[in-house]
């Protein structure tokens, strides 16, 4: 069994459709990416995934488990977090209890603890400035605290939007060394990254958006070298 399911979904932001029958899979412990130009759908994609756009038609299952039509939180309780495009940080709070609302659902104390020192070691960074304001960060760091934020609920699919967007070439390079580490760990994750080269060379498959339709699947691999794919997306 999967531990996603996405099937025939259909997703309308008032009367455009902007997900037309979307079909993917995710299976326990792989890295999938979903590639596609500007507008394509990536993340209404997750956002129909983590609830906060309710799909009009179709299906999300988590292990078999429907979720679609449920609330966010009640679906982060169920196994899923989410790092937005944006990071969305709170930015009068300290990244210490940014840290810690990652965390609302849960109610084990220890474990909490457990779970953000987990985080200061894949972000050393964070660890510094754990009693400094989010909104002073750089950009860079505000997007660790927001991946931290997310694996504070412990998530066994962890939704990554862009987490690369905007950022220096040299954290880029770290942010895709802690998304293989977070993997490593066994964390599921789905990816969505303008850096498309690099996010399929970090993923084991991935699938190509385009107006809201799959239009070609595979594995990482195979994607990087479609001529198809490597003209649209890659620059070659």
């Amino acid at each position: 069994m999967a531990l996603l399911e996405v099937q025939g979904v259909d997703t309308y932001y008032g009367r455009v459709q902007a997900l037309h029958q979307l079909s993917l899979t995710i299976d326990q412990g792989e890295i999938v990416t979903l590639i596609g130009s500007n507008g394509a759908g990536k993340t209404t994609t997750l956002r129909t995934i983590s609830g906060l756009t309710r799909p009009a038609r179709g299906h999300v299952r988590l292990r078999g488990k429907e979720i679609s039509g449920l609330p966010p939180d009640r679906i982060v309780m169920l196994g899923i977090g989410h790092a937005p495009e944006g990071r969305r940080i709170f930015h009068r709070m300290t990244v210490r209890d940014n840290l810690f609302l990652g965390a609302y659902s849960r109610n084990d104390g220890p474990a909490i603890r457990t779970d953000q020192d987990r985080v200061f070691e894949l972000f050393p960074r964070l660890k510094e400035r754990r009693n400094q304001i989010g909104g002073t960060l750089s950009g860079g760091e505000q997007q660790m605290l927001a991946i931290g934020r997310a694996m504070m609920s412990r998530p066994k699919l962890l939704l990554l939007d862009e987490p690369s967007l905007g950022l220096a070439p040299i954290l880029v390079d770290t942010i895709f060394e802690v998304i293989r580490d977070i993997n490593k760990q066994g964390t599921t994750i789905l990816l969505i990254e303008q850096n498309a080269a690099k996010a399929l060379k970090v993923a084991n498959r991935g699938y190509v958006l385009e107006t809201g339709r799959i239009v070609k699947e595979g594995t990482a691999r195979a994607l990087l070298d479609s001529p198809d794919v490597q003209r649209a997306y890659l620059g070659i």
